[in-house]
């Protein structure tokens, strides 16, 4: 089972790709889109569609794991980050994946056991529990990961029965 996690972004979509098998993780493969800040927003969206296409194609994964939003004071930038995050989700259906949304709390509860870890404390516990050999980068990349890390251990018992791994 190979599940793709992404961090949604405008300027930097973080992506982290891991196999889940027989209850183990391993990283496949991580890194980031990124689109340049004088680029208008019409021409960045269709950048991360034809970058994450690429993307899927390359290594067809079964299921996403994408970060809900969380608005935090600037609304404008929010709006953008959503409008990247449809084009992500749309990519990713018109692909045939399995589909799972965590909120940033969800994810942070799932790899560090704690829902408001800081983002050192996510990045460290997405190095241990891949055996990476450092942290992954940018961070965004690290939250990436860690959404697939939390949906091998969120939907672990109904992804096992649909792929009989018990």
């Amino acid at each position: 089972m190979l599940i793709l996690g992404i961090d949604p972004g405008l300027a930097i979509v973080g992506w982290g790709l891991i196999e889940y098998k027989n209850a183990k993780l391993k990283m496949i493969d991580c890194g980031a889109i990124t689109t340049p800040a004088g680029m208008p927003t019409h021409e960045r969206l269709a950048s991360i569609d034809d970058q994450l296409e690429k993307l899927l194609n390359k290594y067809n994964p079964d299921e996403l794991s994408v970060e809900e939003l969380f608005f935090n004071t600037n609304i404008t930038t929010g709006i953008r980050v959503a409008e990247a995050r449809g084009v992500i989700l749309c990519r990713c259906q018109k692909h045939g994946m399995a589909i799972s949304e965590y909120t940033p709390l969800q994810i942070k509860q799932a790899v560090v056991g704690y829902g408001r870890a800081g983002k050192n404390q996510v990045i460290k516990m997405v190095t241990m529990l891949l055996n990476l050999p450092k942290p992954p980068k940018p961070d965004d990349t690290a939250d990436a990961l860690a959404a697939a890390i939390c949906h091998a251990h969120s939907g672990s018992s109904r992804l096992a029965k649909y792929y009989n791994l018990k």
